[in-house]
Parts: C-alpha cells; sequence; structure tokens
C-alpha cells in the first residue's frame, strides 16, 4: 500500500509546492485526514469508513489517546474478534488483565467525561478518506464499545480515534500498515483542521523535546511569561500535557492565582478594563485589540512558545473578551494541561522517532491560517 502511495505524492507535491506558503515544505509520504471543530462541544472530529459494507464513522480525535474504540456497528463480515492468547492482544497491552471471555478485553476510556470500560477487541477493514485522488485501506485493530460510553462526546459521534504512543493507537497502526515514518503533523482549526500521519510538511518549526516517560505528549515548560516578566514563584512548570479534548488550557489552582495576578497587572499597564467574568473563565475585559503576550518557555530562553492574542482571549460577546485559561482546582496531577484552543491555527510535528515535537509561530500572524492550507491541499489533490 506504501507503495501505492508514492507516486500520487509525488504528482501531489507538484501540484501544491507552489501554492503553499513559504513555511510549508514537500512531503512524499501520507494523507490527509480532515478535521472540523463543533463549536459547542469544542471537539475536534474526523471520519473514518469501517467494516463491510464501509459504514462512516464519526470520531473525536485524542492526541493521548492509546487506541481506536468505538460504538460497532451490529455486524460486519470482514471483522474478526482478537482471541486473549493472541501477540495482537498482547500488543494492546491487556495481557495483565484477566480476560472475561476468550476475546481480548482492552481497557478504554472517554476523554471527555473521564467514564472508563472494557471493550473487546476486533480487527477490520478501514478506509482512511483523504482527499482527491489519494485514500488509503488497510486492516485495523480497535475496540467495540459499550453505546453508554459515548456520554459526552459531541452529537453524532461513533466513539474515539487515539493518536498517543501505544502500540495500538491510530498513528502506530499506519506505521506499522503503510510503512509510514514516525510521525505526524496536526494543524487544528476553528473550522477545517487537518492531520497528516507519515510526516512533516514545515521547514520552520522550532523543536523541543516530549517527555520519554508519558503516554500521551507533553513537554516540559521552565517558565510563563507575560510582556516579558517570569511570573513569580521562579519554579519550574514541569510537564505540560498537549491537548486536543481539553477545549481551553487549565492550569491547578495554585498555578492559576500567580498567573491571572500578573495577567490583571500586565493588563492593567496597558489601560485594560476588568468586567464581571464569564464562565468557565475567571478574568474578563473590554474588548480591545491590544493584550498581554503569555510566552512559555521550554528548554532554554531560546525555544519559546508564543501564546498571542487569538489564542489567548476568547471573544466571548462584542464588547467583553475573556483570558482563555480556567482553573482546574487542586486535584490536577499536572501543572498544566495546552488546550486545544491555544493551539488552534499552529502547525505541530510530533515526530516519535527523534522523541521531538515541531512547532510554529501563530499561522494567523503570518496571514495564514490551518484552514486556508487545508483548502489549498484539497483544491490541488482534487484537480489530479
Amino acid at each position: 500500500m506504501a507503495h501505492h502511495l508514492q507516486p500520487l505524492f509525488i504528482i501531489f507535491v507538484l501540484a501544491i509546492n507552489h501554492l503553499l506558503p513559504a513555511q510549508t515544505t514537500q512531503f512524499n509520504h501520507g494523507f490527509l485526514l480532515k478535521l472540523t471543530k463543533d463549536l459547542e462541544s469544542h471537539q475536534y472530529t474526523t471520519q473514518l469508513l469501517i467494516g463491510t459494507p464501509q459504514l462512516p464513522a464519526k470520531l473525536v480525535v485524542h492526541l493521548s489517546g492509546q487506541s481506536i474504540w468505538l460504538n460497532c456497528p451490529s455486524s460486519s463480515p470482514s471483522r474478526t474478534f482478537i482471541n486473549h492468547n493472541s501477540l495482537q492482544c498482547l500488543m494492546a497491552k491487556s495481557g495483565d488483565q484477566k480476560p472475561s471471555s476468550a476475546i481480548c478485553d482492552v481497557y478504554q476510556q472517554n476523554p471527555i467525561t473521564g467514564e472508563t470500560s472494557v471493550g473487546d477487541l476486533a480487527e477490520d477493514i478501514v478506509t482512511v478518506d483523504g482527499v482527491g485522488p489519494i485514500s488509503t485501506v488497510g486492516k485495523f485493530l480497535f475496540s467495540c464499545s459499550p453505546e453508554s460510553l459515548l456520554s459526552g462526546l459531541v452529537t453524532g459521534a461513533n466513539g474515539v480515534l487515539g493518536f498517543g504512543r501505544s502500540k495500538i493507537a491510530f498513528q502506530s497502526q499506519i506505521v506499522n500498515n503503510f510503512d509510514f515514518p514516525r510521525k505526524f503533523t496536526v494543524c487544528l482549526s476553528s473550522s477545517d483542521g487537518f492531520i497528516i500521519p507519515g510526516t512533516g510538511i514545515s521547514n520552520s518549526l522550532s523543536y523541543t523535546p516530549l517527555m520519554s516517560s508519558m503516554d500521551g505528549y507533553y513537554v516540559n515548560v521552565n517558565s510563563i511569561k507575560i510582556n516579558g516578566r517570569r511570573l513569580a514563584g521562579g519554579q519550574p512548570i514541569g510537564g505540560v500535557e498537549i491537548s486536543s479534548t481539553v477545549p481551553y488550557t487549565v492550569m491547578k489552582s495554585n498555578l492559576y492565582g500567580i498567573f491571572a495576578k500578573a495577567f490583571v497587572t500586565a493588563a492593567s499597564s496597558m489601560n485594560m478594563t476588568m468586567v464581571s467574568p464569564v464562565a468557565p473563565f475567571g478574568v474578563c475585559f473590554s474588548s480591545l485589540a491590544t493584550v498581554p503576550e503569555i510566552e512559555l518557555v521550554l528548554q532554554s530562553e531560546l525555544v519559546k512558545w508564543k501564546i498571542q492574542r487569538r489564542n489567548s482571549m476568547v471573544e466571548v460577546s462584542d464588547s467583553v473578551m475573556c483570558l482563555g485559561v480556567v482553573d482546574g482546582g487542586l486535584g490536577m496531577s499536572g501543572s498544566m494541561i495546552l488546550g486545544g484552543y491555544q493551539l488552534e491555527d499552529h502547525m505541530l510535528e510530533f515526530n516519535l522517532g527523534t522523541g521531538m515535537m515541531g512547532f510554529s509561530s501563530s499561522l494567523l500572524m503570518e496571514g495564514n491560517s490551518c484552514s486556508n492550507i487545508r483548502s489549498l491541499i484539497s483544491t490541488s489533490m482534487e484537480s489530479l
């Protein structure tokens, strides 16, 4: 299948190379997986075609998810259930679980509600529809979940597509099925984003190490600055999860208190006027053009992730905007989770081969967007 895709992408590269922005380079592996954001739930979804006949499954994208799980259609002639004593079951990290039947039981979790269950591990034909002439077909492992586990997912969702580091996560199965490199590019958008497994497409990224001991994608944040001033306290923030299922950045209460106070101080010096908070946010202002700049200082002062107005402030009305960071309470295991709103319109490259994450500056600051890049790619491919 990888050899089948290669000639198409050579044509594809020639078609789009002159259309994409200067920061975007050619790629000769992979395919484009279309993402859509639901504005009510703030969840990012994609669609796969599963089974025989090929039925559409709307799945919530979960970057840290360790598997694919869905409420399976009643029957599919091409579906097989995996035996508990098989190598595939061992690969799913369920070998330490006591079997309740001959079928492999797999642990699964709803990332929105935190609810968990055990599902039957199955294998079936999955078609990934890209755009234009590109589509990939292969046998994928996934678990069949009870319908009750869908609670909290966006309306119409059939399950979750996990991109984590386990051997049965979607990105791992893409690598195994199609001999792609162990990397993928994510571009989240408030409308039409995309994921391209198997490749990076930008040559203008900053890089930071991924924390190797984590199942999901975590980066080490040394400090946070607001308008160039480091937060009081001076303690490193530590591991911060990159999340596609948490709508807005969440901070543990002690860190949130320090951060919010520093932001309000900086905002006051810029003549911003505070107004009553609007849930779930704790700090809101009258809308202004200029707001404080937030910087996450990563492994050194030379590597910083800038969070500017579009990714820091949420317009809740024509006259009110709120700081898009929420208080996560004292029960959080870590200090901070970087949420989807802060990731939007940044190019993110997760390279599991090198253990690094690449990230771009805001595409919006360069007059571009994830939606625009996806549109350019789609138009080019559909014209082939």
